[in-house]
């Protein structure tokens, strides 16, 4: 969303890293195509997906790297190269003409029964802030609270504790001098 000319992306962190960055790359979709609210529904959808396979799997780098397809394993050890899910590269393939709607259908049932609808064979390491972790180093230096945080912000505490999903415990641990501190106070 645009919020008084800054964009904002919240994500599902309850997906796979996989799946989180091709949502990161598809709202990033929305922000640059769809500012001004054009089109809707399954259109902008659509692009948003187009646009996020394109930025994350680039059509000139798939082509030379994977011109011909014959087995699932060839997905999976490829997927590797861009840290997208085996669904997402299977889609492109078949969009750019590597596979035909046959090996495109093959490929989803094969996938899905290996479970990697749900859970991605050689996950990647999920992507973390460096601006939260020195906004949160920062606020934790300087004693801030939640519900400091959520009234300058017009968020409920609860909100601010899912958007932190996590970070402020990592902080807890080691102060800005690398030494155990004991809690955040984001009390």
């Amino acid at each position: 969303m645009w919020r008084v000319d800054r964009p904002f992306i919240f994500l599902n962190m309850m997906k796979t890293p996989e799946h989180s960055r091709f949502d990161a790359a598809h709202e990033l979709g929305h922000l640059l195509l769809h500012k001004h609210g054009e089109p809707k529904g399954r259109k902008a959808e659509d692009e948003a997906n187009q646009f996020a396979s394109s930025f994350l799997m680039p059509t000139s780098d798939v082509l030379a790297t994977i011109p011909r397809i014959h087995t699932i394993n060839q997905i999976i050890q490829t997927k590797k190269r861009w840290a997208v899910s085996a669904m997402a590269l299977i889609h492109r393939l078949h969009r750019l003409g590597v596979m035909s709607t046959w090996q495109y259908r093959m490929f989803c049932i094969q996938a899905t029964e290996l479970g990697y609808r749900n859970a991605e064979p050689f996950g990647i390491a999920r992507e973390q802030s460096v601006v939260w972790q020195k906004v949160l180093t920062a606020l934790w230096r300087e004693r801030v609270t939640k519900k400091e945080i959520a009234v300058a912000l017009h968020v409920p505490i609860p909100e601010i504790e899912n958007l932190l999903f996590g970070l402020a415990n990592m902080l807890s641990q080691d102060g800005p001098d690398g030494k155990t501190q004991g809690r955040l106070r984001l009390v």
